[in-house]
């Protein structure tokens, strides 16, 4: 039995940071940074079922095209990752009543939708990014046991030695995005790439204000790696902790991001909104093709 101080839940028994309670959780999850954004999304929906909001954690979930969805907002950070994804999955696989394990696992799909910034030239801003590997700059998934299960170890060694000296305190992992999630989401109007997990907004992604970046050309390091023929194409915050523990824990997960600033172009859309408004558009009805 799982203690109380390991599972917490709050005295309406839901989940302690979601505060939702088994049932309301979709099997197709889509995970946002913003909690606006999940309203944005939620205008979308018909049959609206919940709407549960504590701290940034803002969810809804109701029927686009006759499919049921939830939308949760996680916050930025690799930390609010390790949160949501951890107590969805409690949400649908442990008995809250037993407070034991489920015997048959229910799958979840976690597509997040997210906001980025790029490191190639050629994919300028307002493009959509599929995150087909995710290289964790962030630590969270050597806490768990299973990491080296989900871990690509070959893309791993080549990356360790982008990074050089610097692995004393950065030691990246990657983790390889669902295979289904991403043919689904892929086609013309997208890039496919490798997406940077970064734990900071500035000087882990190489921004300098009033405190300088210990790795000084790591932006233009990562522009040049190359993996069997893929690039890394953008910088985000959640992927890469999303990515590994979906896969330890038996879920599909993929990211999608529009791109609102080209690190090596100078350039950022800041109005981004009406584009997010369009990628919205673009997976709800990727998703709901195949429903």
């Amino acid at each position: 039995m799982i203690s109380n101080s390991e599972l917490i839940l709050n005295p309406d028994g839901s989940i302690f940071h979601l505060h939702l309670k088994p049932g309301q959780v979709a099997d197709t999850i889509i995970l946002v940074g913003d909690p606006g954004r999940v309203t944005v999304i939620g205008s979308f929906f018909t049959d609206v079922e919940y709407k549960i909001a504590n701290r940034e954690y803002v969810t809804i979930t109701g029927k686009f095209n006759e499919k049921r969805i939830t939308v949760v907002s996680t916050g930025v950070g690799i930390g609010n990752i390790d949160i949501v994804i951890n107590e969805l999955d409690a949400l649908v696989n442990i008995d809250f009543e037993t407070r034991e394990i489920k015997k048959e696992k229910r799958k979840l799909e976690f597509i997040r939708i997210g906001t980025s910034g790029s490191l190639q030239k050629d994919i300028t801003v307002n493009s959509y990014v599929i995150s087909e590997k995710s290289a964790g700059f962030d630590n969270l998934l050597y806490f768990y046991e299973d990491e080296r299960k989900v871990v690509n170890e070959e893309f791993l060694r080549l990356l360790r030695i982008v990074v050089g000296e610097h692995s004393i305190f950065l030691n990246p992992y990657v983790v390889d995005a669902s295979e289904k999630l991403l043919n689904q989401l892929n086609s013309k109007d997208t890039f496919t790439g490798i997406t940077v997990t970064s734990p900071g907004f500035y000087v882990p992604q190489g921004r300098e204000l009033r405190l300088s970046k210990k790795m000084k050309d790591i932006n233009q390091k990562l522009s040049d790696f190359e993996y069997h023929g893929h690039k890394i194409t953008n910088y985000e915050m959640e992927s890469s902790a999303m990515y590994g523990l979906a896969k330890m824990l038996g879920h599909e997960a993929i990211t999608i991001c529009l791109i609102i600033a080209n690190r090596l172009n100078k350039t950022a859309n800041e109005n981004y909104q009406k584009k997010m408004k369009e990628l919205i558009t673009y997976v709800l009805n990727k998703i709901t093709d195949h429903a």
